[in-house]
């Protein structure tokens, strides 16, 4: 069937619908595919070695998080976001741009206990994502809302509109719905998983369904979906890394689908970002999971109260506040706590910082790891 000819400055309402017809594998696409698989199970096996998985949500996750948002010209220090994240109960207080990537990793733990609960991907859990990453009620955009995407102002041709997403009543929802169905249908489109989130991500990403962080909501389903068909026990694929590396490539194979109907680029990058980022997050584990080993038999021998619980705590988030070790320290006094700190700090396992009337530890080891 020939491709309807596309016209950016026109709603996109003939983007054809999920799965998408003619050949989308050649060899080259599942070379690719091969080395992503097999990086990414390895990713996986790796996970299984940390004592607890879900720190990683605070440490990898939380660079995925900072890394996604910046994709979106959001920026923050790192000494912000660790403060932010080991400070919650006043995250008002914080700047913007930490608060927005705070919000994409919430968003990222309500979307995966949403589908460890459900068992699928279901069209309210995007658009709880969308809410969280957003701090809003909105849901889907509405019909009459006039969306374009447009150059950015420090690009040639500034403000030009580049892409127009589907618009009218009960477009957008159709499109969506025809989504959620791909994703969740196990029988009908034999495809393998990794290819299906290729997929799925441009079919997401064209249909643009928020007035505003799809992009962000868009990256947060992909790695949902990769833990929801037990590829990955976490969301720690820290996709976002290789896209900003890469940038120009993705907004240019994700052009090349929708103008030209050429899914082989597109899906031929995705599964580089895989393998890439599969990686890149392996190597993060080993240095955490070593790092970890040394400073544990470090403190065992300098003191005696120092043990692998604690061991394990400190290594939870970057920047931490007493009441981390008052949690695995149980029975003991704020003077006690207080002596285990400074003994910590003589040591250099941790470094006191004073931040506004705050005072914070610093893991700067695990801080080196994380942003080397």
């Amino acid at each position: 069937m020939t491709q309807e000819p596309f016209d950016r400055n026109k709603p996109y309402n003939h983007l054809p619908l999920l799965p998408p017809t003619g050949e989308i594998l050649d060899v080259e696409v599942l070379k690719q595919w091969g080395l992503a698989s097999r990086a990414l199970a390895e990713l996986n096996r790796n996970m299984l070695r940390l004592p607890n998985p879900n720190m990683i949500i605070n440490t990898i996750a939380l660079q995925e998080a900072k890394s996604s948002s910046e994709i979106e010209n959001i920026f923050t220090t790192g000494e912000e976001l660790y403060k932010a994240l080991s400070d919650s109960a006043n995250l008002e207080k914080t700047n913007p741009a930490a608060k927005e990537v705070i919000r994409y990793r919430e968003a990222l733990w309500t979307g995966y206990n949403d589908i460890k609960t459900s068992g699928k991907i279901e069209l309210s859990t995007i658009i709880r994502i969308f809410q969280k990453v957003k701090n809003t009620n909105q849901g889907i955009r509405s019909p009459q809302s006039l969306v374009y995407i447009k150059r950015g102002d420090s690009e040639f041709r500034a403000g030009e509109v580049i892409y127009t997403p589907p618009r009218g009543a009960g477009v957008v929802e159709e499109k969506l719905t025809n989504l959620v169905d791909y994703l969740n249908d196990l029988e009908k489109t034999e495809v393998d998983p990794l290819i299906k989130m290729a997929i799925a991500h441009y079919q997401f990403e064209a249909i643009h369904p928020f007035s505003d962080g799809n992009g962000r909501t868009g990256r947060i389903l992909n790695l949902l979906y990769l833990v929801n068909q037990n590829l990955i026990s976490h969301p720690v694929l820290y996709l976002s890394k290789y896209i900003i590396e890469h940038k120009d490539q993705y907004y240019h194979t994700l052009g090349a689908v929708t103008q030209h109907g050429s899914w082989k680029p597109w899906i031929t990058y995705m599964m580089q970002a895989v393998e890439h980022t599969s990686k890149h997050s392996n190597h993060l584990i080993d240095d955490i999971i070593n790092q970890m080993n040394a400073t544990l038999d470090y403190g065992k021998k300098a003191l005696k109260w120092y043990n692998r619980e604690v061991n394990e705590a400190l290594f939870t988030q970057p920047y931490l506040k007493s009441r981390t070790l008052e949690h695995v320290v149980k029975k003991s006094s704020r003077t006690t706590i207080n002596k285990y700190l400074t003994e910590l700090t003589a040591l250099g396992i941790l470094t006191p910082k004073e931040i506004g009337n705050q005072l914070f530890y610093i893991n700067t080891d695990l801080i080196r790891i994380l942003e080397g």
